[in-house]
């Protein structure tokens, strides 16, 4: 009796670990997400008295979405095609959201509420054109009617089923429609613009049926610029080509009229060029110059008189009705670090309805859009909120004064990803400051213990969650033994850097780089990438880590680049240099100086080599290396790969000691009329490699071709570059290459007939996994080579390693020209991909696994072992214990292998994968539109406790165990004592 009292408690407590754990992980923080839209480019509130007041936006990454007005969290969102983009949106009847996307070709309305699409029309014409999207108040055989105007037609659409009433073509090629206009409470349509860029015309349509009315036109002896702003129901203004010329242009009761005013007669300064801003008040319209932004009141026949004139960035709402006839306009103006916001009757410009001044934080730039809304307060009066767009992609909400709420969208927009390293605890600071006390210790076990009775009550699992909110190790500022805390810097299209820590995903700072930022000097400003520059490891109690941020002053190659360097910790931009050279590529180099900055070579235009810092010491350190220095470039326009070295300083007009002129050292060129490359792929340069030796199934040995400068080129034929379906399969091929990128060997070449991309590829150790679609089986494939050194093979004697007769310890060079196997395979894989990625450990020991990001953007793991070139149908014993799957046709997908769960990273881009500290457990960090991070245990957390691990359990039931030996033990002599009585 006493030994089953004793296996009962055993097995009682030790049951109790698991459900705590199970408990632990419902309220704990394992993963976070987070969801974004972009930068708005549309909105339209939604206020009415009954429902939750909402903005419904469209933004520039495809997205039409709805957030709540009170928290600006999101209700719904769907995020459309990459090519349908969208081009207006409306609400209509008070609970459709109407979008107008892909060129005006689709025109959708979805139910407010909810989001559910309620129907969708195809809307074709004669040609393509501005698509213009018009909500009315017309009623056409009893249906609600929009108005449209896309591809050369103009069409009334249905509200309530989508069903087009009429429609009618504007055929004329040269005709460009500016503006589709109906006058309060009449039944008829203005439809103008101009053709050849140097008639106005006017066109006049019955509204009920589509018949035309009148049209008239009339010449202009200059030529229009194109773009119009509307300043009433039959007046519009526009500029000439030379944006010196205004015309403001009349169609009332359809007869044309229109007067031309210099520029410079309303200005007493040299404007320069100027440009209209695009807004729909009623009698006023603005223009931008270099110098000043100028409001302008259109009077009497035409004329046209200067109202205002500023100096600073000014950013104009459209028109806002606030009552019958009476419209209302906002201007937001910078000033410092504050925003002025001031809304206007567009009647009288002297009067102001609000004026408000806000503080706002400098790192977000200047205001790029502001929409405005209002509403009644309690004395009647009207109130206003304005939703203001920013520099850095962020959206704001004003109101009374102050920002109600605010949306970092730029993070949705990354570019480049890199992490930095949490500063290390240091010494001398009390533990009663940084950790809980030990009755609070204490106090959060017991609660846990509750909970994992079933008997904490709400109040208590609230409590537990606080507690584990506030004092949970994962959101503190310093380094922990894992390896599990660090800062995210991401880099993103606004030219804003983001540290983003990885315990909660909370932003720790941000900053709108200086150097990213549009000037005189640098007109189109774009981030490329992010680099480690300083990684202190000696001296990272004194030292911060730092980012190098490249960049570049246009689109093309050759533009002048721009470098930024960031204070990992604070953010602090602490240098920032324009160049006077292109950066066509950076190449991190693996040495670093005394202070542990790491040298970098920047490659322009011209394959001249620029060495970063620029100190006596890095050219000292740079010039003991220089002969092993090689590079490579790809061009994939011209099928052209070229290895390069360093040949001397640069000559010519060159004066710069930092600067080297390079040399080519070989070059494959691709049959362009057979092969076009597509994708590329390289080794990570931190990825760590166990072991060189594979060991195989008959106790055979074979060693990976471990090299740093392989290089993986796919290509296909020219005409399957396009969509998959675009060819026959025979008129399709894929062709992969191994390249070592010192010497140009081309180590492994294989075609993949009737094939076609997009590839997406990863290339680790001595394998590569890259995946495409099959035209042939209508699938697509996952194809895996792995290459061996044959150079070694003699090592496999035991005498000769015992003796030293071997070469495992000679120097590995490419010059070499090691022999090498390849084997490979290929799978059926049910999913188009996104993204691909492996695991990264700090030794290399841990079971790789490929992180693939799939069409439905999810990330899914599959084990490196179902991609083994090795695997076959009937695997013998002795494979079976090393492991080798037997083969199938296509690779399974466990449902249960999503690391990113039931949660989707909307518009996955990237996978980017951190080895932690833990040789168990690697960092996942997905990003699209959506950022999603975990950890990630490949082979499980063999080498520690999980985080949810109750020591105060274990505790327990030690002590339960000790005391039930001990009970035992008294039972045990009680009985050996009566049996020794009898």
């Amino acid at each position: 009796m006493a030994i089953m009292s004793f296996i009962f408690v055993f097995f009682f407590f030790s049951s109790l670990q698991p459900i705590l754990s199970l408990y632990e992980d419902q309220v704990g923080l394992m993963d976070w997400h987070q969801q974004y839209i972009g930068k708005v480019k549309q909105a339209v509130f939604h206020t009415h008295k009954t429902g939750r007041k909402r903005v419904v936006a469209s933004t520039e990454q495809n997205i039409i979405a709805t957030l709540d007005l009170r928290s600006g969290e999101i209700f719904w969102r769907h995020v459309l095609g990459p090519n349908d983009v969208v081009d207006g949106i409306d609400i209509a009847l008070g609970k459709y959201v109407i979008t107008l996307s892909s060129g005006g070709s689709i025109l959708r309305a979805w139910n407010l509420p909810d989001g559910q699409m309620v129907w969708e029309s195809s809307l074709h014409g004669p040609k393509h054109s501005k698509s213009l999207l018009l909500t009315t108040n017309l009623i056409i055989e009893k249906d609600n009617a929009l108005i449209v105007f896309s591809n050369g037609r103009l069409n009334a659409v249905s509200c309530i089923d989508g069903e087009v009433l009429w429609k009618k073509d504007f055929e004329e090629e040269s005709l460009e429609v500016q503006q589709v206009i109906q006058p309060p409470g009449s039944d008829f349509i203005y439809v103008v613009g101009f053709a050849a860029s140097s008639q106005f015309e006017m066109y006049k349509i019955n509204a009920k049926n589509g018949e035309l009315l009148k049209h008239e036109s009339t010449a202009f002896s200059g030529r229009f610029s194109g773009e119009v702003s509307l300043v009433s129901s039959e007046t519009v203004v526009a500029l000439d080509s030379t944006g010196s010329i205004l015309l403001t242009i009349s169609f009332h009761k359809g007869k044309i009229s229109s007067q031309q005013t210099p520029v410079s007669n309303l200005l007493e300064d040299s404007p320069g060029l100027a440009v209209i801003i695009h807004s729909s008040v009623t009698g006023i319209f603005a223009i931008k110059t270099d110098a000043a932004t100028i409001f302008i009141r259109v009077i009497g026949e035409g004329k046209l008189e200067v109202v205002e004139k500023t100096n600073h960035e000014t950013v104009v709402s459209d028109a806002l009705s606030i009552s019958e006839g009476q419209q209302a306009f906002a201007l937001v103006q910078h000033a410092g670090s504050n925003i002025h916001l001031t809304v206007k009757p567009a009647h009288d410009w002297d009067s102001n309805l609000l004026k408000e001044s806000i503080k706002m934080d400098q790192q977000r730039g200047f205001v790029h859009k502001v929409f405005i809304n209002n509403y009644i307060r309690t004395d009647r009066s009207h109130g206003f909120r304005a939703l203001i767009v920013m520099e850095d992609h962020s959206l704001l909400l004003l109101q009374q004064g102050a920002i109600v709420w605010s949306r970092e969208d730029g993070l949705a927009s990354i570019i480049d990803v890199t992490t930095s390293e949490l500063p290390v605890e240091k010494a001398g600071v009390s533990v009663a400051k940084v950790e809980l006390n030990l009755f609070e210790w204490l106090k959060g076990h017991v609660l846990k213990l509750k909970g994992t009775l079933m008997l904490a009550t709400p109040e208590d699992i609230a409590a537990i969650q606080y507690m584990r909110l506030k004092s949970s190790e994962k959101s503190k500022m310093t380094r922990d033994h894992n390896g599990f805390r660090k800062l995210l810097i991401a880099l993103t299209r606004a030219g804003k850097l983001f540290a983003l820590h990885t315990g909660d995903g909370r932003i720790v700072w941000s900053h709108l780089l200086q150097s990213l930022h549009k000037s005189e000097s640098c007109r189109q400003p774009i981030g490329l990438n992010l680099h480690q520059w300083q990684v202190p490891h000696h001296h990272a109690l004194d030292e911060n880590p730092s980012v190098l941020v490249v960049g570049r002053c246009g689109p093309s190659s050759d533009a002048l680049g721009v470098l930024s360097l960031v204070d990992s910790y604070t953010g602090k931009e602490f240098s920032s240099l324009r160049l006077v050279h292109s950066v066509a590529q950076v190449i991190p180099l693996p040495y670093t100086d005394s202070t542990e900055q790491r040298l970098h070579l920047l490659i322009d235009a011209d394959k001249h080599a620029h060495l970063y810092p620029k100190t006596p010491e890095a050219i000292d350190i740079f010039q003991s290396e220089f002969s092993n220095v090689y590079w490579y470039s790809v061009d994939d326009d011209n099928g052209i790969i070229k290895g390069y070295a360093l040949k001397t300083k640069c000559s010519g007009n060159v004066a710069d000691e930092f600067c080297f002129d390079s040399r080519e050292l070989w070059s494959i060129v691709l049959p362009s009329e057979s092969e076009k490359i597509i994708t590329t792929a390289t080794r990570k340069l931190n990825e760590a490699v166990h072991t060189q030796a594979k060991l195989i199934a008959d106790q055979d040995v074979m060693y990976k071709y471990i090299s740093s400068n392989l290089l993986f080129v796919a290509t296909v034929a020219p005409k399957a570059s396009g969509e998959i379906g675009s060819v026959t399969p025979e008129e399709s091929w894929l062709v992969v290459y191994l390249i070592d990128t010192v010497t140009g060997r081309v180590l492994h070449r294989m075609t993949h007939h009737g094939s076609q991309g997009p590839v997406q590829a990863v290339l680790s150790e001595n394998w590569v996994v890259y995946h495409y679609f099959n035209l042939r089986a209508h699938r697509y494939e996952m194809s895996v080579i792995e290459i061996y050194d044959q150079s070694r093979a003699d090592n496999k004697d035991v005498w000769k390693l015992v003796v030293g007769n071997h070469n495992l310890t000679s120097p590995v060079s490419s010059y070499s020209r090691a022999e090498v196997i390849t084997k490979s395979q290929s799978y059926f894989f049910t999913h188009s991909l996104k993204a691909i990625a492996v695991t990264l450990t700090v030794k290399g020991i841990t079971s790789k696994q490929l992180l693939i990001g799939t069409i439905g953007d999810q990330v899914l793991a599959l084990d490196k072992r179902f991609l083994d070139p090795r695997r076959s149908v009937n695997p013998t014993q002795a494979e079976r214990e090393e492991g080798i799957i037997p083969l199938t046709d296509s690779l399974p997908i466990i449902p249960q292998s999503y690391i990113t769960h039931s949660l989707r990273v909307e518009g996955l881009q990237s996978i980017i994968t951190v080895a932690a500290k833990l040789e168990s457990t690697t960092l996942v960090f997905a990003h699209g539109l959506d950022l999603f991070f975990t950890h990630y245990a490949p082979s499980r957390t063999y080498d520690s406790l999980t985080e949810d691990f109750s020591y105060a359990l274990l505790l327990i039931t030690i002590v339960a165990l000790v005391a039930a030996i001990f009970v035992t033990w008294i039972l045990s002599q009680r009985k050996e004592l009566q049996d020794r009585w009898r």
